[in-house]
Protein backbone atom coordinates (compact mmCIF):
# COMPACT_ATOMS: atom_id res chain seq x y z
CA UNK A 1 0.00 0.00 0.00
CA UNK A 2 3.00 2.29 0.32
CA UNK A 3 3.83 5.10 2.72
CA UNK A 4 1.35 7.86 3.56
CA UNK A 5 2.34 11.41 4.47
CA UNK A 6 -0.47 13.69 5.64
CA UNK A 7 -0.35 17.49 5.82
CA UNK A 8 -2.64 19.69 7.87
CA UNK A 9 -5.34 21.88 6.35
CA UNK A 10 -4.69 25.54 5.57
CA UNK A 11 -7.15 28.36 4.96
CA UNK A 12 -6.83 31.78 3.35
CA UNK A 13 -8.12 35.03 4.91
CA UNK A 14 -11.57 34.45 3.46
CA UNK A 15 -11.73 31.07 5.19
CA UNK A 16 -11.38 29.07 1.98
CA UNK A 17 -9.46 25.83 2.01
CA UNK A 18 -6.09 26.04 0.25
CA UNK A 19 -3.07 23.84 -0.32
CA UNK A 20 -0.89 24.10 2.77
CA UNK A 21 2.75 25.15 2.66
CA UNK A 22 3.50 22.03 4.72
CA UNK A 23 2.11 19.80 1.96
CA UNK A 24 4.03 21.70 -0.74
CA UNK A 25 7.26 21.58 1.22
CA UNK A 26 6.88 17.84 1.87
CA UNK A 27 6.39 17.16 -1.84
CA UNK A 28 9.40 19.25 -2.83
CA UNK A 29 11.59 17.54 -0.25
CA UNK A 30 10.51 14.12 -1.53
CA UNK A 31 11.46 15.09 -5.09
CA UNK A 32 14.83 16.52 -4.09
CA UNK A 33 15.60 13.38 -2.08
CA UNK A 34 14.79 11.08 -5.01
CA UNK A 35 16.87 13.27 -7.32
CA UNK A 36 19.91 13.25 -5.03
CA UNK A 37 19.68 9.48 -4.64
CA UNK A 38 19.35 8.80 -8.37
CA UNK A 39 22.20 11.11 -9.34
CA UNK A 40 24.45 9.54 -6.72
CA UNK A 41 23.59 6.03 -7.92
CA UNK A 42 23.71 6.39 -11.71
CA UNK A 43 24.54 9.96 -12.61
CA UNK A 44 21.13 11.25 -13.71
CA UNK A 45 17.57 11.76 -12.51
CA UNK A 46 14.60 11.01 -14.74
CA UNK A 47 11.22 12.34 -13.65
CA UNK A 48 7.79 12.36 -15.27
CA UNK A 49 5.74 15.37 -14.22
CA UNK A 50 2.04 15.42 -13.43
CA UNK A 51 -0.50 18.00 -14.51
CA UNK A 52 -3.17 19.57 -12.33
CA UNK A 53 -3.46 22.44 -9.89
CA UNK A 54 -1.81 20.80 -6.87
CA UNK A 55 1.55 20.03 -8.56
CA UNK A 56 1.86 23.64 -9.74
CA UNK A 57 2.61 24.82 -6.21
CA UNK A 58 5.19 22.06 -5.87
CA UNK A 59 6.91 23.06 -9.12
CA UNK A 60 7.02 26.67 -7.97
CA UNK A 61 8.72 25.53 -4.77
CA UNK A 62 11.29 23.53 -6.75
CA UNK A 63 12.02 26.67 -8.77
CA UNK A 64 12.46 28.73 -5.61
CA UNK A 65 15.05 26.22 -4.37
CA UNK A 66 16.62 25.47 -7.76
CA UNK A 67 20.18 25.83 -6.48
CA UNK A 68 19.76 22.65 -4.42
CA UNK A 69 19.91 20.43 -7.51
CA UNK A 70 22.34 19.88 -10.36
CA UNK A 71 19.78 20.34 -13.13
CA UNK A 72 22.30 19.38 -15.81
CA UNK A 73 21.82 15.79 -14.62
CA UNK A 74 18.00 15.97 -14.72
CA UNK A 75 15.83 14.75 -17.57
CA UNK A 76 12.22 15.94 -17.41
CA UNK A 77 9.31 14.13 -19.04
CA UNK A 78 5.52 14.30 -18.76
CA UNK A 79 3.07 11.62 -17.70
CA UNK A 80 0.25 12.89 -19.88
CA UNK A 81 -0.82 15.81 -22.02
CA UNK A 82 -3.88 17.39 -23.55
CA UNK A 83 -3.91 17.50 -27.36
CA UNK A 84 -3.35 21.25 -27.53
CA UNK A 85 -0.39 23.49 -28.48
CA UNK A 86 2.27 24.09 -25.79
CA UNK A 87 1.15 27.68 -25.23
CA UNK A 88 -2.48 26.69 -24.63
CA UNK A 89 -3.82 27.36 -21.11
CA UNK A 90 -4.95 23.71 -20.84
CA UNK A 91 -1.47 22.36 -21.66
CA UNK A 92 0.30 20.48 -18.87
CA UNK A 93 3.56 21.65 -20.39
CA UNK A 94 2.45 25.28 -20.22
CA UNK A 95 1.57 24.95 -16.53
CA UNK A 96 4.94 23.38 -15.74
CA UNK A 97 6.73 25.96 -17.90
CA UNK A 98 5.19 28.87 -16.01
CA UNK A 99 5.84 27.28 -12.61
CA UNK A 100 9.25 25.65 -13.11
CA UNK A 101 10.69 25.11 -16.58
CA UNK A 102 11.39 28.75 -17.44
CA UNK A 103 13.43 29.04 -14.25
CA UNK A 104 15.59 25.95 -14.71
CA UNK A 105 15.64 25.44 -18.50
CA UNK A 106 19.09 27.07 -18.98
CA UNK A 107 20.45 24.70 -16.32
CA UNK A 108 18.58 21.54 -17.24
CA UNK A 109 19.91 18.45 -18.94
CA UNK A 110 16.99 17.69 -21.24
CA UNK A 111 13.31 18.58 -21.32
CA UNK A 112 11.10 16.17 -23.27
CA UNK A 113 7.61 17.54 -23.74
CA UNK A 114 4.75 15.64 -25.32
CA UNK A 115 3.86 17.35 -28.59
CA UNK A 116 0.16 17.86 -28.09
CA UNK A 117 -0.10 20.03 -31.18
CA UNK A 118 0.51 17.02 -33.45
CA UNK A 119 -2.17 14.50 -34.46
CA UNK A 120 -2.64 12.27 -31.38
CA UNK A 121 -1.29 9.01 -32.82
CA UNK A 122 1.72 10.75 -34.33
CA UNK A 123 2.44 12.58 -31.09
CA UNK A 124 2.30 9.32 -29.12
CA UNK A 125 4.69 7.57 -31.51
CA UNK A 126 7.06 10.54 -31.36
CA UNK A 127 7.12 10.26 -27.58
CA UNK A 128 7.72 6.52 -27.74
CA UNK A 129 10.73 7.21 -29.91
CA UNK A 130 12.01 9.74 -27.38
CA UNK A 131 11.55 7.28 -24.52
CA UNK A 132 13.25 4.44 -26.39
CA UNK A 133 16.26 6.57 -27.28
CA UNK A 134 16.61 7.83 -23.70
CA UNK A 135 16.05 4.60 -21.79
CA UNK A 136 17.13 2.12 -24.49
CA UNK A 137 14.04 -0.01 -23.88
CA UNK A 138 10.41 0.08 -24.95
CA UNK A 139 9.10 0.50 -21.39
CA UNK A 140 11.10 3.12 -19.47
CA UNK A 141 11.94 2.95 -15.79
CA UNK A 142 11.62 6.45 -14.40
CA UNK A 143 13.49 7.29 -11.23
CA UNK A 144 10.35 9.10 -10.09
CA UNK A 145 6.85 9.12 -11.53
CA UNK A 146 4.59 11.86 -10.19
CA UNK A 147 0.92 10.92 -10.19
CA UNK A 148 -2.30 12.66 -9.32
CA UNK A 149 -5.75 11.15 -8.95
CA UNK A 150 -9.13 12.39 -10.11
CA UNK A 151 -12.32 12.00 -8.11
CA UNK A 152 -13.26 9.26 -10.62
CA UNK A 153 -10.10 7.29 -9.80
CA UNK A 154 -8.19 8.14 -12.98
CA UNK A 155 -4.47 8.83 -12.98
CA UNK A 156 -2.31 10.22 -15.79
CA UNK A 157 -4.84 10.22 -18.66
CA UNK A 158 -5.80 6.64 -17.89
CA UNK A 159 -9.55 7.07 -17.45
CA UNK A 160 -11.96 4.35 -16.32
CA UNK A 161 -12.75 1.80 -19.03
CA UNK A 162 -10.64 3.61 -21.65
CA UNK A 163 -8.62 1.72 -24.26
CA UNK A 164 -5.21 2.72 -22.88
CA UNK A 165 -5.78 0.56 -19.80
CA UNK A 166 -5.24 -2.53 -21.95
CA UNK A 167 -1.92 -1.42 -23.44
CA UNK A 168 1.04 -3.63 -22.49
CA UNK A 169 3.65 -3.06 -25.21
CA UNK A 170 3.89 0.72 -25.70
CA UNK A 171 4.94 3.31 -23.15
CA UNK A 172 2.82 6.12 -24.58
CA UNK A 173 -0.50 6.04 -26.42
CA UNK A 174 -3.18 8.39 -27.67
CA UNK A 175 -6.24 7.71 -25.53
CA UNK A 176 -9.73 8.89 -26.46
CA UNK A 177 -11.68 9.76 -23.34
CA UNK A 178 -15.37 9.33 -24.02
CA UNK A 179 -16.53 11.28 -20.98
CA UNK A 180 -14.54 14.32 -22.15
CA UNK A 181 -14.99 13.70 -25.88
CA UNK A 182 -11.30 14.46 -26.22
CA UNK A 183 -7.96 12.86 -27.03
CA UNK A 184 -5.19 12.68 -24.47
CA UNK A 185 -1.59 11.52 -24.64
CA UNK A 186 -0.68 9.28 -21.72
CA UNK A 187 1.90 6.93 -20.33
CA UNK A 188 0.56 3.41 -19.90
CA UNK A 189 0.13 0.92 -17.03
CA UNK A 190 3.45 -0.89 -17.70
CA UNK A 191 5.27 2.42 -17.11
CA UNK A 192 3.62 2.72 -13.71
CA UNK A 193 4.64 -0.82 -12.87
CA UNK A 194 8.26 -0.30 -14.00
CA UNK A 195 8.86 3.03 -12.24
CA UNK A 196 11.60 2.96 -9.63
CA UNK A 197 9.44 5.12 -7.33
CA UNK A 198 6.01 6.75 -7.43
CA UNK A 199 4.83 9.87 -5.61
CA UNK A 200 1.08 10.49 -5.51
CA UNK A 201 0.13 14.14 -4.95
CA UNK A 202 -3.46 14.26 -3.72
CA UNK A 203 -5.39 17.14 -2.13
CA UNK A 204 -9.02 18.00 -1.52
CA UNK A 205 -12.08 16.55 0.18
CA UNK A 206 -13.54 15.56 -3.17
CA UNK A 207 -10.84 12.85 -3.39
CA UNK A 208 -11.40 11.36 0.07
CA UNK A 209 -13.93 8.63 -0.76
CA UNK A 210 -12.13 7.61 -3.94
CA UNK A 211 -8.79 7.49 -2.14
CA UNK A 212 -10.21 4.94 0.30
CA UNK A 213 -11.63 2.89 -2.57
CA UNK A 214 -8.39 2.97 -4.54
CA UNK A 215 -6.24 2.01 -1.57
CA UNK A 216 -8.44 -0.49 0.24
CA UNK A 217 -11.23 -1.55 -2.11
CA UNK A 218 -11.37 -4.52 -4.46
CA UNK A 219 -8.69 -4.39 -7.13
CA UNK A 220 -10.51 -3.13 -10.24
CA UNK A 221 -8.02 -0.99 -12.20
CA UNK A 222 -10.29 -0.92 -15.23
CA UNK A 223 -12.75 0.99 -13.04
CA UNK A 224 -10.21 2.76 -10.80
CA UNK A 225 -6.99 3.17 -12.83
CA UNK A 226 -5.04 4.67 -9.91
CA UNK A 227 -5.03 1.15 -8.47
CA UNK A 228 -2.31 0.23 -10.98
CA UNK A 229 0.09 1.93 -8.56
CA UNK A 230 -1.24 0.87 -5.17
CA UNK A 231 0.83 -2.31 -4.79
CA UNK A 232 4.01 -0.78 -6.15
CA UNK A 233 7.02 -1.52 -3.96
CA UNK A 234 7.97 2.15 -3.62
CA UNK A 235 4.80 4.24 -3.74
CA UNK A 236 4.30 7.24 -1.47
CA UNK A 237 0.91 8.89 -1.02
CA UNK A 238 1.28 12.57 -0.08
CA UNK A 239 -2.18 13.75 0.91
CA UNK A 240 -3.69 16.60 2.87
CA UNK A 241 -6.07 16.13 5.77
CA UNK A 242 -9.10 16.90 3.60
CA UNK A 243 -8.29 14.05 1.23
CA UNK A 244 -7.53 11.67 4.08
Amino acid sequence: MGVIFRARLAFNREGRLMISSEWVESAAEQIFAHADRAIAQHGRFTIALSGGSSPKRVYERLAEQKTRLDWSRVQIFWGDERCVPPNHPDSNYQMAFQALIREIEPLCGTIHRMRGELPPEKAAERYNETLRSTFETSIPRFDLLLLGMGSDGHTLSLFPHSAALLERDRACVANHVETLNAWRLTLTPPVIEQAHAILFLITGADKADMLQTVRYGAYQPDKYPAQFARDHARVTWLIDTAAS
